[in-house]
């Protein structure tokens, strides 16, 4: 009885050690306060920082007229310009959202943007078909848009009943795709657009916006632009613990509207909230936030985003850019226009030089098919990945980002205002003891000139003990002089995007 009773104890012992192991394994073990203090403590997790690429999806209602852009639920009920403030978006005048809506569908106060809510039915959507997609094109998670200002939230909402249980797919999107995207061993996140909301209809009279029957989509009648309430702020609030709770995601993103005014004191209510769950849940989350107007989050508590920019230098703490496939659009217009697979790769080789990652999205039409040239760009990049993936995945900055002639423009919304890079710009990362020196084109002779790695560069240290283009079976021809590392190749005519050097050093 004795040794039964002691060998019970070494089971315990075992069973409670394993589980402090998993504990401590975790970069933040917290408990995080509601305290900056506490919360500068927090820590970005390893498989982030190792990850870079992931997949944002913005798809909704929004996608069935899939005209302008997926801001078409706010403008269409814009009917003449003086409504709207930002002048012209998406290259049409806000009224010609107006027009368009009213000329296809009729009257806004017998066809709203909650008669589209029923035409949206995913009949096609299939998670795991898209997460297979994701996976070759190389990313490590995926964040599909959870709810977007329209205030429709692709879950199992238990604070609306505007939702994609209740209405129109009639399916949990959020919770297919987690599964789906768990099950393919990618990190699943969710995103949150909804603090905007509130000031994001216009609530004229003849509009069903005006309607108090529908002001739990719409919210309720105000000023427009005037400060959210309590009670929406605390709708904001439920609905993103619900996420939380319900959803359990690696990855929390946040768009822009959090920073104003009345959302800053949820700021560290909201950060500690989620990383106690993420440590209750034995695993490290990463809240993300874009501050447009306040930078509440001390440097380092959360992952800064940009909005389709880039920065301007290595970051000390990761970062992330957002951006899409589309110039014009987030989700699936009749007009989309892609971007191509060469600027893709080379603004994600900037951004992961910079000790960032980039999110990148798609826009699935309302049927829940991904067009063909965005799947077929999403390969293109898989396929450049696949080649000169060690030279992203899992590195980190090295000494500098890089060297060329070639100016990055910086900051928001900035990428439309970048040239092409060429041969003579360089990237650099490292890992493992290794330096990876990526060129952002290719040279149509063949030779490469690394200006950072001259002789006697203070860079560096050792030597250089073998220089290989990635993919290639043989070490390159190379040469360290004055001017800078030399490196001769191939000449291959068909190639079309930046090349990797693997540099090992004595």
């Amino acid at each position: 009885m004795k040794r039964l009773i002691i060998s019970m104890l070494l089971v315990v012992a075992f069973f409670v050690s394993c589980t402090n192991t998993t504990k401590t394994s975790m970069v933040n073990t917290g408990p995080f306060e509601e305290d900056w203090n506490s919360l500068s403590k927090y820590q970005t997790p390893a498989w982030f920082q190792d990850a870079k690429l992931g997949i944002f999806i913005h798809w909704g209602p929004y996608s069935v007229p899939a005209w302008g852009s997926e801001w078409y639920p706010r403008w269409m009920y814009m009917d003449s310009v003086q409504w709207n403030p930002d002048g012209k978006v998406t290259k049409k005048e806000a009224s010609e959202f107006y027009t368009h809506h009213v000329e296809t569908y009729g009257n806004l106060g017998e066809f709203g943007y909650k008669d589209f809510i029923p035409m949206f039915k995913a009949e096609k959507f299939n998670a795991v078909n898209w997460v297979n997609l994701f996976k070759k094109a190389g990313a490590k998670y995926v964040v599909p848009v959870a709810e977007h200002h329209d205030g429709f939230a692709m879950y199992k909402s238990n604070y609306t009943r505007w939702n994609s249980v209740n209405m129109g797919p009639k399916r949990d999107i959020l919770g297919e795709m987690s599964k789906a995207a768990k099950d393919a061993g990618l990190y699943f996140g969710a995103s949150s657009h909804y603090a905007f909301n509130w000031n994001y209809y216009t609530h004229k009279k003849g509009f069903d916006t005006a309607d108090p029957q529908y002001a739990d989509l719409y919210s309720r009648a105000h000023d427009h632009y005037a400060p959210a309430d309590k009670e929406f702020l605390q709708m904001w609030w439920n609905r993103t613990k619900d996420i939380i709770d319900n959803y359990q995601p690696d990855i929390l993103w946040f768009d822009f509207v959090l920073d104003h005014d009345e959302f800053v004191p949820y700021h560290k209510q909201l950060a500690a909230y989620y990383y106690n769950k993420g440590i209750d849940w034995q695993k490290d989350v990463v809240l993300q936030t874009k501050n447009f107007k306040h930078k509440t989050f001390p440097e380092g508590s959360n992952v800064l985003d940009i909005e389709r920019g880039k920065l301007a230098d290595i970051r000390k703490f990761p970062w992330q850019t957002d951006t899409s496939i589309g110039t014009n659009s987030w989700c699936y217009t009749v007009d989309w226009n892609s971007k191509d697979a060469n600027t893709l790769i080379d603004d994600l080789i900037d951004i992961v030089s910079k000790n960032g990652n980039m999110l990148l999205n798609v826009g699935p039409k309302a049927d829940g098919t991904i067009p063909q040239d965005q799947a077929d760009i999403l390969l293109e990049m898989g396929s450049w990945l696949s080649v000169n993936g060690d030279a992203i995945y899992g590195t980190r900055p090295w000494t500098i980002f890089g060297e060329g002639p070639t100016e990055v423009k910086t900051g928001h919304h900035t990428e439309g205002k970048n040239k092409n890079l060429t041969a003579n710009d360089f990237r650099f990362t490292q890992k493992d003891g290794k330096i990876y020196v990526i060129a952002m084109d290719i040279a149509k002779n063949g030779e490469y000139l690394v200006k950072s790695f001259a002789k006697g560069s203070d860079l560096y240290k050792g030597e250089i003990k073998s220089v290989k283009m990635l993919g290639m079976d043989k070490d390159c021809e190379w040469q360290v002089g004055e001017s800078g590392l030399k490196i001769k190749t191939d000449i291959n005519e068909d190639a079309n995007y930046a090349c990797a050097f693997e540099i090992k050093m004595n």
